[in-house]
């Protein structure tokens, strides 16, 4: 089963929560695929991903890029795993289709847009009816993610 994460967005903004997910994902020594529902929104977050942070940058690709097996990190706005990821992370709006195979699922939703809450609570209940192990995080008053539901 996949562990299944979902993280409401209140206190930060996605340009600053998805890096610092992929930086702990890539620590762990796992790949990930970013899943998102454009090609447009693809490059955007490529590029912020080669600037979001003045110290360096994560290692990803695109299909603009090529060489999916080399990448770490592949951005997309497709279901596919072209480098063999055992995370996923699902942004833009995008509802999961399928995550068997992988070892997390993380999706990132917008906490102020109400359509993105309601998408989140159908995967949750979906996600949930599965079988997969699911949790909710959310930050506090310090910016600090806190695990507010789990189920198994």
């Amino acid at each position: 089963m996949t562990d299944f994460l979902f993280y409401h967005l209140e206190q930060q903004p996605l340009e600053r929560v998805l890096p610092q997910l992929l930086e702990r994902t890539l620590e762990r020594g796992w790949r990930a695929v970013i899943e998102t529902d454009s090609d447009e929104r693809a490059e955007s977050i490529s590029t912020m991903l080669w600037t979001y942070t003045e110290e360096g940058f994560l290692p990803h690709g695109t299909a603009r890029d090529g060489h999916a097996e080399s990448q770490p990190v592949w951005i997309t706005a497709s279901a596919e795993n072209p480098n063999g990821a055992s995370v996923r992370f699902f942004v833009g709006g995008v509802e999961p289709s399928n995550y068997d195979g992988l070892e997390r699922a993380v999706l990132l939703f917008e906490g102020a847009d109400s359509e993105a809450v309601e998408r989140a609570r159908r995967v949750w209940k979906a996600a949930r009816g599965q079988g997969h192990e699911v949790s909710y995080w959310q930050q506090d008053e310090r910016g600090r993610w806190q695990n507010k539901a789990k189920t198994s």
